[in-house]
């Protein structure tokens, strides 16, 4: 039997058949280990091919299909092994607030970079708009100026008031669309805006220290009314660096591209090099300076200390 994995907890997956029945399946035999270096082989979004137990009523899945994508972060407790979020994605939407908690231009910074690497259009979703003083709406206005100008579509909006929630339903009808973003940003608030009678838990965020707390244990997929799946994920502290090398970091900031075939040096790192068409498009403000200030902070990550570039 063929179907999608819809939810993973680690050790068991519930799969969806084309028929629109659910089945509880795990691996088969010693699959974990064959050459699979995540920590989870199996991801949500995942096709698989499986052998129905009609004793027991469980599936053993055989085969992983070939993945069209998917999205990768470090492991929590194996910071050396990744750990797939989702497979097979059509947008990922990544959820951010500006007030409680404040997601950093740094974190948003390296959600593209992973996105653009595995081959997936990415979304920007600004919550809780609603909570916006006159420095908060400059500061979205802004955000939303310079990345709308790089090409990620930017969607201002309130999971609270129901405000832009329109908007965003018309981008994402008919797609698989994985939501990421910290804890304590709106994120299963907005999604429960999206697909009403879903109920997803939600949570306060902390006075004392201004973070959420996570409400979504596994990550889970959820058919929507509008056509296409929701791919709800636990929230995620920070995007790591896996697979890459420095050379590759540049062709992910899309914004570079433009200049760098100028470049004095075919291999410009755009750091320090002489007649870098990188570093004067930042000094005249074609590229932001937050934008460059997050490329650098990113190829000094400790990660990339014993890579070649």
């Amino acid at each position: 039997m063929e179907g999608i994995v819809i939810k993973s907890t680690g050790s068991w997956y519930l799969v969806q058949t084309q028929e629109g029945e659910t089945i509880k399946c795990k691996l088969k035999g010693r699959f974990k280990t064959q050459g699979i270096k995540s920590t989870n082989p199996i991801a949500v979004g995942d096709v698989v091919s499986f052998v129905l137990q009609k004793e027991e009523g469980i599936g053993l899945i055989k085969t992983i299909h070939q993945r069209r994508n998917y999205l990768i972060r470090k492991a929590t407790k194996l910071s050396s092994r990744s750990h797939i979020i989702a497979a097979n994605i059509d947008y990922a939407i990544l959820v951010i607030s500006l007030a409680f908690p404040r997601t950093s231009s740094g974190f948003i910074d390296r959600f593209l970079l992973s996105a653009e690497a595995y081959h997936i259009p990415s979304i920007l979703v600004f919550n809780k708009i609603d909570l916006n003083d006159a420095e908060l709406q400059a500061h979205l206005d802004e955000w939303s100026r310079i990345y709308t100008k790089i090409g990620y579509p930017c969607f201002p909006l309130s999971a609270k008031t129901g405000e832009g929630i329109e908007s965003l339903k018309k981008k994402i009808q008919n797609k698989t669309n994985l939501f990421s973003g910290h804890s304590g940003v709106g994120k299963s608030a907005l999604i429960n805006a999206i697909q009403p009678g879903l109920q997803l838990i939600t949570s306060d965020v902390s006075d004392s220290t201004e973070k959420g707390t996570h409400t979504t244990t596994f990550a889970e997929m959820h058919p929507l009314d509008i056509g296409g799946y929701i791919i709800d994920t636990p929230g995620i502290k920070g995007f790591g660096l896996i697979d890459f090398i420095p050379k590759e970091v540049p062709s992910y900031f899309l914004e570079f591209t433009e200049y760098a075939a100028n470049c004095k040096f075919h291999n410009c790192t755009h750091t320090h090099e002489p007649n870098c068409a990188v570093i004067k498009a930042v000094k005249s403000g074609a590229i932001t300076q937050s934008r460059y200030n997050n490329y650098l902070a990113i190829i000094k990550d400790d990660y990339f200390s014993e890579k070649p570039y």
